[in-house]
């Protein structure tokens, strides 16, 4: 699916992010396992990364993001109208994350629920977001990524627990008089499914101590595979959104790749012809976080000051599904037109 998007212009007005306050280190994972901070960081570029409380769930790790948003853009809970909230972290199977966060933030009247789109869950979301607020379905959306992905990692597993990281990011979109977003491509390569997945816990394969000790309800991921997906998929997915909203990579002022490994945002780097300073990473800081990770990166990125307005800011994930997104936008001032 791609698009380009007409209409009134709808942009992000509020940006908030959240990240536990555990921090776990490469050396402190080498205690356990047979690993170092030199050979993970050679592998992932990443030294660090959060991990929640054991009591926190999804909804504790987004409230405190989806507030920081609201009082970014200058909204009240109240004025919402909808929220998603992408994540494949979720409290519970149901009710969803996002009843639960609307009714701590207090959102009365806003239609709520979860979507899950694995790694790529934040762009789905933006794009949903977008579509509701341009079809005159909602004035306010709130979208949320995150996920708590040391509930559901082994963390006797070298290959995988060393890449996971907690975090959540909250944007706030309104209609604007200019700017805003340019264009939405998303996709799905559902075959792929069996190279990242959370084998056991659904319908197909319920818990039963079977499973669980057949350790079928932790992550499993088919490394090599998923990497040759991700560099391919971070580039066709960005080339053919700039191509359709007639623009090239020379236009891109920020580069927003999804963080899940330094050696993939690198490969994409080059591949698009990108210049290194102006690409956002923070792996290195909080791993792969998942739906976290791209309101994360841009957060950090407004804080660094690159967020200017009129800025054409490129964002663009992927993940479990298989799935990728790329979203197109200018950057307005203070979230807002000038």
């Amino acid at each position: 699916m791609i698009a380009q998007a007409n209409g009134r212009p709808i942009t992000i007005t509020g940006l908030g992010c959240y990240v536990p306050d555990h921090v776990v280190t490469n050396d402190d994972l080498s205690k356990t396992l047979d690993t170092s901070d030199e050979w993970i960081m050679e592998r992932t570029g990443i030294r660090e990364r959060r991990v929640a409380a054991d009591d926190q769930a999804m909804s504790d790790i987004a409230l405190p993001a989806a507030t920081h948003a609201l009082e970014d853009a200058g909204v009240q809970a109240s004025e919402l109208d909808l929220i998603i909230v992408a994540t494949v972290t979720p409290d519970m199977a149901f009710p969803s994350t996002g009843v639960i966060l609307a009714d701590q933030l207090g959102a009365a009247d806003a239609a709520a629920y979860d979507l899950s789109a694995g790694c790529t869950g934040f762009m789905y979301a933006l794009a949903q977001g977008y579509g509701m607020v341009a079809a005159g379905l909602a004035d306010k959306a709130l979208v949320v990524g995150g996920d708590v992905l040391s509930k559901i990692v082994n963390w006797e597993d070298r290959s995988t627990c060393v890449l996971f990281g907690d975090g959540a990011g909250a944007v706030m979109l309104e209609r604007s008089d200019r700017g805003g977003f340019l264009g939405f491509e998303l996709g799905a390569e559902g075959a792929g499914g069996v190279h990242l997945n959370l084998p056991a816990g659904g319908s197909r394969m319920p818990t039963t101590p079977e499973t669980l000790a057949q350790e079928l309800n932790w992550v499993h991921m088919n490394g090599r595979e998923v990497f040759k997906f991700a560099t391919r998929v971070l580039v066709s997915s960005a080339e053919k959104l700039l191509e359709r909203c007639g623009l090239t990579i020379d236009d891109v002022d920020v580069y927003v790749p999804h963080q899940a490994n330094v050696r993939i945002i690198d490969y994409a780097t080059k591949k698009l012809g990108i210049p290194e300073d102006r690409v956002v990473v923070n792996v290195d800081r909080y791993g792969n976080t998942s739906s976290g990770s791209i309101p994360l990166a841009l957060a950090d990125a407004e804080s660094e000051g690159r967020l200017k307005p009129g800025a054409t800011v490129l964002m663009t994930g992927m993940g479990a599904g298989l799935t990728w997104g790329s979203a197109l936008m200018e950057w307005t001032a203070n979230g807002r037109t000038a």
